[in-house]
């Protein structure tokens, strides 16, 4: 009797751990903006910010954090790199008016690269931007 109840036991709490797996898995970085840039016309300022990206398979949702404060959330696709990158780093493109967009952000450590939509006023000319 006592082995069947912790069986069950076992089983449960198993169950309660992997159902994170099934919403979707939440991962975590951080992020050193050298200057500002825009998020689907959100100018974020340079400066340090936590980013999280949620979801399975290659599209996430990705926010970016500010202290407390959520400063923008928009869709990503994930892309796994052949190395890891060596630090926390971005991606960064010239707009016609002249303000940077961010492109992509690279996590250091991992192979893992998340790249946002180019607008349609996003040009070519691209940069990347280190830790």
């Amino acid at each position: 009797m006592k082995k069947s109840s912790i069986a069950v036991t076992l089983f449960g709490a198993a169950l309660l751990f992997s159902s994170g797996a099934f919403a979707g898995e939440t991962n975590k970085s951080t992020l050193h903006l050298d200057t500002a840039v825009s998020v689907e016309g959100k100018k974020i300022d340079a400066g340090t910010y936590k980013v999280e990206w949620i979801g399975t398979g290659s599209d996430v949702q990705v926010t970016l954090h500010k202290g407390k404060d959520t400063v923008a959330t928009f869709p990503a696709h994930v892309t796994e790199q052949p190395n890891a990158n060596n630090g926390n780093a971005y991606g960064s493109a010239a707009q016609a008016d002249g303000t940077r967009a961010l492109t992509a952000i690279y996590v250091g450590g991992k192979h893992t690269v998340l790249e946002l939509t180019p607008s349609e006023s996003t040009q070519q000319s691209g940069t990347q931007g280190s830790k």
